[in-house]
C-alpha cells in the first residue's frame, strides 16, 4: 500500500505531463487574457508532464486572473481540479483564502482556512479584517483568540485591526488585554497605527484618560494619531480639550487633513467660536479641502451651530453636487435657526435634484413645517414620506405625530401611530405629548399605562408629557396619583421638570399653597420652578405668594426678564399702576424687551403675520371693516370686551377700543375676509397665550359665522366648534 506522499508521487508523472503541455500550448496566452471565460477554457484542456514547482505557478497564476475577475465560481473550479488531480492544493492555501475574500466569499475562505496546517500571519490577518469589514466583530474576536492560542504573536496589523472588533462588540476588557499584548511587542508607541486604533477603542468607551495617555506615548506622532484624540475627545462631547489638541498639533507643524478638520469645526460650532470656525475655515481653502465632502458638511454644520446661517448659505452655494447629507445639514441648519420657510424651500430644490431624503431629512423638514404649522407644505412632505416606504419608520413616524400634533390635528396624528410597525418611547412620547396639546388628558393616561402591556419603559420625557396632559386637562387627581407611583419607583429619578409640571397641575388648580409646599421639597429649586408659580398667582391675584416666588427667582436670577413682566402684569391687573410704573422703570434701566403678541395664519399657502394694532398688510382696510362687522355680530349675541386683559392705565373706552386690535383678532377677521371655502376651519397661531377676552372673542365668532376654529397658543391648543372649546375654559 503506498502512503499519501507516495500516491501523489505516482500519480503525479501523468499529471505533470499534461500540465507541461498546456503551459507550453495556451497558458502564457490565457494568462495575459481578460476572458471571463479563461479558467473555464483551461480545464478543458488535456495535460501533460511537468514539475510541482512549474503546475503551482501555473495555478497561481489562473487564481489571480479568477480573482481579477471576481469570479468565486471559476475559482471553486480550479480548488476541485487541483483536489481531483491529486494536487495538494493547500500548498497554495494561502492564494485561495486571499482569492476568495477579494471575492466576497468569506464562507469559501473559511473553509480553505480551517484545513490549512500551518498559515501565515499574513493569512490570519486577512481572514480577521473580512470578518470585521463584514461587520462580523464577535467571529473575528473568536479568530484573533485562536491565533494567540495556537502561539501566533499578532503583529501591528492585527492589532491595529482587532481593536475595532473589540470597540464594536463593547468589550472593553478584551481592548484592554490587546493592549498588553501591544505593550508587550512596544507596538503602542512605536506604531502610529496601532497607537491611533488603540485612542479610536479608548474614545469609543469614553474611557479618554486613557486614549490621551497612549497618545502620549507614541513616538513620531503624525496626524493620523492626532485626528484619532480630536476626533475621540469630540465624540465624548469634550471640546475644549479636542480644540486644545488641534491647537497642539498646528504647532508642532503637522498639517491637518479632512478628518482633523470635520471634527474640529463640529467643535467650533458646539463652542459658539464663530472667529475660531472662520480661521480654520480659512486653513481648509489654503489646504485644498474646501471641495471634500466631509468639510464642506462640517462648515454648513459650524456656521449654523454659531448662528450665522447666511455664511452657511454661502458656503452651500458654493457646492457643485451638493448630496444626501448636505442638504440635511443645510435643513436642519436652518430648522435650528428659525428659518423653516427657507429650509423648506431648500427641500423642494433637493427633492427637483433627484437628491433623495432619508428619515433624518424627512425628519427635519417636518420639524420646520411643525413649528410654524405649515399645514400644506407638511402634508405634502407625508406624501413624500409615503413615497419612500417610510411611513412605518418610527423616527419619522414620530415627527409625523408631532407635526399633526402640533396643528391640532390629532385625529391624523393617532392614524399615524396605530399605522406605525414599531413602537419605542421616542414615537409614544411624541403621541403623549400631542394628546397633552390638544386637551385630550385621558387618552394621554390611557397610553402612558399601555406603556407597560408594550414592554416600553418611560423616560423623563415621557413623564413631563403624561403630566403636562393632565395639568392642561385639569386632572389634579389622576395627576397626583401618577407622580406619587413615580416618586416609589427605584429605577426612576424625578427631576426639576417634573415637579414644575406638578407645581403648575397643582397652581393652576388653584392649589397654590400645596405647590409652594411641593417646591420646598426640591433641593435646589431653580427659576422655571418659582417662575411657574409666579404665573399661577398672577391668574388667581395671589399677590403676597407672588412676591415671595418674585424674591426667590431674583435670588437665584437677578436678571431675569420673564419674572419681572410677570410681576408687572400682576399689579396690572389688579390696579396697582404705581407698582407697575416702578418695575418698568427697572426693566428700562436693565434694557428688557418683552417679546410682542404675534399671530399668523396660513391662506392660500401662504403664511400671514399679525401684531396688536398692525395695519401693515396690504388688505388691511378690508381687514379692519370685517373686525367692526364681527365685533357688533358678537355682542349682539352676548359678546362683553374684559377690560380686565389690558395691562395698561387708561381710560375704560380705551381700554376696550385697545382690546378689539389684539393679534389672534386681526388674523381671523383677515381669514373670514380671504378663504374661498366657508366650510373650512380657520387655524389660528401665537407665539403668547391667548388672552381671557379673546379667547371668549373667538367663541363667540365661531357661533355667529358657523365656522371652527383652532387656535394654538405658546401652551396648548383651543379648538372651538359654535360657541364651546375644547379647554373648558381651563388653561
Amino acid at each position: 500500500m503506498y502512503s499519501g506522499r507516495q500516491k501523489i508521487a505516482v500519480g503525479f508523472p501523468r499529471f505533470i505531463n499534461l500540465v507541461r503541455r498546456a503551459l507550453q500550448t495556451t497558458v502564457l496566452r490565457l494568462t495575459h487574457s481578460r476572458s471571463p471565460c479563461f479558467a473555464q477554457n483551461f480545464l478543458s484542456l488535456p495535460f501533460n508532464n511537468t514539475n510541482l514547482t512549474e503546475t503551482s505557478q501555473f495555478y497561481s497564476s489562473l487564481i489571480q486572473q479568477c480573482t481579477e475577475s471576481k469570479c468565486t465560481t471559476d475559482i471553486r473550479r480550479i480548488q476541485l481540479h487541483m483536489m481531483k488531480s491529486g494536487f495538494p492544493h493547500l500548498i497554495l492555501g494561502n492564494k485561495l483564502v486571499d482569492a476568495f475574500l477579494k471575492c466576497g466569499s468569506i464562507t469559501d475562505a473559511s473553509k480553505i482556512f480551517d484545513e490549512m496546517p500551518h498559515r501565515h500571519i499574513v493569512t490570519w490577518n486577512s481572514m480577521i479584517a473580512s470578518y470585521i469589514r463584514h461587520e462580523r466583530s464577535k467571529e473575528a474576536i473568536s479568530l484573533y483568540t485562536r491565533m494567540v492560542e495556537e502561539g501566533v504573536f499578532p503583529d501591528e496589523f492585527t492589532l491595529s485591526i482587532v481593536f475595532k472588533a473589540f470597540s464594536d462588540m463593547g468589550l472593553l476588557h478584551g481592548a484592554r488585554i490587546a493592549h498588553g499584548r501591544a505593550l508587550v511587542s512596544g507596538l503602542d508607541a512605536s506604531n502610529v497605527f496601532v497607537a491611533s486604533s488603540l485612542v479610536d477603542v479608548y474614545a469609543k468607551f469614553g474611557e479618554m484618560r486613557d486614549a490621551h495617555l497612549v497618545s502620549d506615548r507614541i513616538v513620531g506622532k503624525d496626524v493620523v494619531s492626532f485626528t484619532a484624540l480630536i476626533v475621540g475627545y469630540a465624540q465624548c462631547g469634550q471640546d475644549r480639550e479636542a480644540l486644545e489638541v488641534f491647537t497642539n498639533m498646528l504647532k508642532e507643524g503637522i498639517k491637518a487633513n479632512e478628518y482633523t478638520f470635520s471634527s474640529i469645526l463640529v467643535t467650533c460650532g458646539n463652542l459658539n467660536l464663530p472667529i475660531n470656525g472662520k480661521l480654520i475655515h480659512n486653513i481648509i481653502v489654503k489646504s485644498g479641502f474646501e471641495s471634500v465632502i466631509a468639510s464642506q458638511t462640517s462648515l454648513l454644520t459650524m456656521y449654523s451651530r454659531c448662528g450665522l446661517i447666511d455664511d452657511s448659505l454661502e458656503v452651500f452655494d458654493g457646492f457643485l453636487s451638493p448630496n444626501q447629507v448636505t442638504w440635511t445639514s443645510l435643513i436642519v441648519g436652518l430648522v435650528q435657526n428659525g428659518r423653516e420657510e427657507t429650509a423648506f424651500s431648500k427641500f423642494r430644490q433637493m427633492i427637483i435634484q433627484s437628491a433623495n431624503p432619508n428619515s433624518f431629512t424627512l425628519s427635519s423638514v417636518l420639524r420646520a413645517c411643525s413649528s410654524i404649522a405649515m399645514l400644506e407644505q407638511g402634508k405634502q412632505t407625508h406624501s413624500i414620506i409615503m413615497k419612500f416606504g417610510l411611513n412605518r419608520d418610527k423616527f419619522t413616524g414620530a415627527a409625523l405625530i408631532d407635526f399633526y400634533g402640533k396643528c391640532g390635528i390629532i385625529q391624523s396624528a393617532k392614524l399615524v401611530f396605530d399605522r406605525l410597525s414599531e413602537f419605542d418611547a421616542v414615537p409614544i412620547n411624541s403621541m403623549i405629548y400631542s394628546y397633552a396639546q390638544n386637551g385630550c388628558g385621558y387618552e394621554a393616561i390611557e397610553l402612558f399605562h399601555r406603556m407597560k402591556d408594550m414592554v416600553v419603559e418611560p423616560n423623563e420625557v415621557t413623564i413631563v408629557s403624561v403630566l403636562t396632559a393632565c395639568s392642561n386637562s385639569g386632572l389634579i387627581r389622576e395627576g397626583l396619583q401618577i407622580f406619587t407611583s413615580l416618586k416609589k419607583k427605584q429605577n426612576i429619578e424625578l427631576t426639576r421638570d417634573h415637579y414644575a409640571c406638578m407645581v403648575d397641575l397643582l397652581a393652576r388648580g388653584g392649589r397654590l399653597k400645596e405647590a409652594e409646599i411641593l417646591i420646598k421639597q426640591v433641593k435646589n429649586p431653580d427659576v422655571i420652578l418659582w417662575r411657574t408659580l409666579l404665573n399661577a398667582c398672577r391668574i388667581h391675584g395671589e399677590i403676597e405668594m407672588a412676591k415671595r416666588a418674585t424674591n426667590r427667582v431674583l435670588e437665584i436670577a437677578p436678571n431675569d426678564e420673564g419674572t419681572h413682566i410677570l410681576l408687572s402684569n400682576l399689579y396690572a391687573s389688579t390696579g396697582d399702576w404705581s407698582s407697575v410704573i416702578g418695575i418698568k422703570s427697572t426693566m428700562r434701566e436693565m434694557k428688557f424687551k418683552k417679546n410682542p403678541a404675534m399671530s399668523w395664519i396660513e391662506v392660500d399657502r401662504k403664511i400671514h403675520t399679525f401684531m396688536a394694532g398692525d395695519d401693515s398688510n396690504s388688505r388691511s382696510k378690508e381687514t379692519h371693516q370685517m373686525l367692526e362687522r364681527l365685533i357688533e355680530t358678537v355682542k349682539k349675541i352676548g359678546y362683553v370686551p374684559d377690560t380686565r386683559f389690558v395691562l395698561q392705565n387708561m381710560e375704560e373706552k380705551e381700554k376696550e377700543k385697545s382690546l378689539y386690535y389684539h393679534s389672534e383678532k386681526l388674523a381671523i377677521a383677515f381669514a373670514l375676509c380671504h378663504t374661498t371655502d366657508m366650510a373650512s376651519c380657520i387655524r389660528l397661531f401665537k407665539n403668547l397665550r391667548v388672552c381671557g377676552d379673546c379667547h371668549s372673542w373667538i367663541k363667540y365668532v365661531s357661533k355667529a359665522v358657523g365656522r371652527d376654529i383652532v387656535a394654538r397658543d405658546a401652551k396648548r391648543f383651543h379648538h372651538i366648534r359654535d360657541g364651546l372649546c375644547s379647554c373648558g375654559d381651563y388653561w
